[in-house]
């Protein structure tokens, strides 16, 4: 848990990018997005087939003067950029700089002792956003004190899960910073400033009055959090103990489209604390003044990001200001950042938010991603370009009809859901769900899932099939099916189950492509993976492959199994000995 701290620290830094993130005069240019004006001889519809054969994809247009607003891949943009002036398609190529002569300083009277926002660029992030009403960030910590003259009228409905109840008070005062470092009201002459000015704070109560909480309420309150329509969940309380239950609950927010963020802890130490330690949640560390590594914070294998939380100044319960230290601070910095990309491109994913993240951090350390900094400390204006960036002109939807089954058929055993998908751009994947939950990726124009029905109880299921394009538009069709599955003749024989990849005392590094060969006299209704006894992930059709980060886990000798069900609840494992 974070301490608080007497010492006031008043500087802020300003760093400045290099290259392409520098437009003229210094003005910082927006990621991934580059202006070309067509040569006068070329006609519109052939100037925008062009530059799509060259990978740059058309955002927008001025047709006054002929520019073209692309979107191109940030790395990519110098050589892009070279090869359209080179190839005559344009007259000119330049980045599409934000101008700064308005860069936002908030009046808040103790702005000025905030050292962490301007270190991580906030006053250009608030020139693209402050970002939404419709994006609210849930704190799962002690509650916030919702009186407070910078949180007030901020604070929607949350749940208490130590009293089971919908007071949200907060009895510890921990949770009332956290929120106000995520989210305090800001530019109203009041106090400080928090980093999303206008996205509302969810509070949820796992903490309790004497600075604990345990793993059940903390797992109630991020399946609560995704639940209630948050797709930003911030944890910043952590345990030693791995566990199977929050694994749980972080991969079933992280399928509903939300991203957790927790805190590192403050144990000086490269052991793994959960649940930032967990697959799909960001683990994220500490940084102070100057950018250099907090010295009480954790580190190592599984960290995914870092930020200020060294002499942060902040929301206290009772209506005050402290300054508190600890990466329960540096935490609600990355998920305000989170929040503020949603607000302005809410069609990202999960997976996008969390890749644009890593992408656009600075850089610390170690070149490349390090176990002090992971991908670097966390620039909230690179991000909320980014995901600017990120966003399409094409709002056409998707087509998308299911060929097999048809409507009212009665399945059994393992079946094809086959059907057809069409848009006016390109699909770019189908889904299936079974009864509202994701069963597989089916493919994209021509696609073709097999679903495995004796993991579903005999009756009626809805199947659904999404379709998505590159712009995240989305089109669904369903049909309803009878499943009839008998039990009798089965043997009590329990599955074999091999791993077939990796091979026993393999190393492992980054993310491990787990595969399994299953054989049983039943039929199978699921395969479960596990490092060193914590579920780490399931699935219920064949092939029987998991993919596992393995960064996630402290470096070393580890035991990965898997253990298989058929539908007469038999059961049978197999284990081998991995090193990371």
């Amino acid at each position: 848990m974070s301490r608080k701290l007497v010492l006031i620290y008043s500087g802020f830094f300003l760093l400045v990018p290099m290259g392409w993130a520098q437009g003229h005069n210094g003005s910082k240019a927006v990621a991934g997005q580059i202006l070309c004006q067509k040569r006068n001889n070329l006609d519109a519809p052939s100037a925008e087939r062009a530059l799509t054969a060259h990978g740059a994809a058309v955002h927008a247009r001025i047709p006054q003067i002929g520019v073209f607003v692309l979107n191109v891949p940030a790395q990519a943009a110098d050589a892009l950029s070279r090869n359209l002036e080179r190839d005559g398609v344009c007259t000119f190529v330049e980045p599409d700089v934000a101008a700064q002569g308005a860069a936002i300083t908030p009046n808040d009277p103790s702005y000025a002792s905030q050292w962490h926002l301007p270190a991580i660029d906030a006053p250009d992030a608030w020139m693209l956003s402050t970002g939404s009403a419709s994006v609210p960030i849930a704190m799962v910590d002690s509650g916030v004190d919702s009186t407070h003259p910078d949180l007030a009228g901020r604070v929607i409905a949350g749940w208490n899960f130590v009293a089971n109840s919908s007071s949200t008070a907060d009895d510890l005062g921990h949770g009332t910073a956290t929120a106000g470092t995520a989210a305090a009201a800001s530019n109203n002459g009041v106090g400080g400033a928090g980093l999303a000015w206008q996205n509302p704070i969810m509070p949820i109560v796992v903490l309790d009055s004497t600075d604990y909480a345990t793993y059940s309420n903390i797992a109630f309150g991020i399946t609560w959090a995704a639940d209630h329509g948050a797709r930003i969940i911030n944890v910043s309380i952590g345990g030693s103990t791995a566990s199977s239950t929050l694994q749980s609950a972080a991969t079933y927010a992280w399928n509903k489209g939300a991203v957790v963020f927790a805190s590192a802890m403050n144990n000086s130490t490269s052991s793994p604390y959960y649940p930032a330690a967990c697959d799909n949640v960001v683990a994220v560390s500490s940084t102070e003044p100057g950018d250099g590594f907090s010295g009480f914070s954790n580190y190592g294998s599984w960290i995914d990001l870092s930020a200020p939380g060294d002499i942060i100044l902040t929301t206290t319960a009772g209506g005050g200001y402290g300054t508190w230290y600890g990466t329960s601070f540096s935490s609600p910095l990355a998920a305000a950042t989170g929040a503020l990309m949603l607000s302005v491109n809410p069609t990202l994913s999960a997976s996008q938010i969390v890749s644009l993240l890593e992408s656009s951090a600075d850089d610390l350390g170690t070149p490349g991603w390090d176990q002090y900094f992971g991908a670097g400390r966390v620039n909230a204006y690179k991000a909320v370009s980014a995901a600017l960036a990120a966003q399409s002109s094409d709002v056409t939807p998707p087509t998308v009809t299911i060929s097999s089954p048809s409507s009212g058929a009665v399945v059994s055993g393992t079946i094809s859901v086959t059907g057809v998908a069409g848009d006016n751009v390109g699909v770019a994947s189908t889904s299936l769900f079974v009864d509202g939950q994701l069963i597989a990726s089916c493919g994209t124009s021509t696609w073709s899932c097999a679903l495995n029905t004796v993991s579903l109880a005999n009756g009626s299921h809805s199947l659904t099939v999404t379709a998505y394009d590159a712009a995240n538009n989305s089109a669904s069709a369903s049909v309803s099916v009878t499943v009839s599955n008998g039990t009798t003749g089965g043997s009590s024989a329990p599955p074999v189950v091999s791993i077939t990849s990796p091979a026993n005392g393999a190393y492992v590094s980054s993310n491990v492509s787990i595969s399994a060969k299953i054989t049983d006299s039943n039929k199978i209704s699921q395969a479960s993976y596990y490092v060193d006894g914590v579920l780490k992930g399931t699935v219920t059709l064949s092939p029987y492959s998991w993919t596992w980060n393995a960064r996630k886990v402290s470096g070393g000798s580890h035991t990965l199994t898997v253990k298989a069900w058929d539908v007469l609840g038999n059961t049978g494992s197999t284990s081998i000995a991995i090193t990371h």
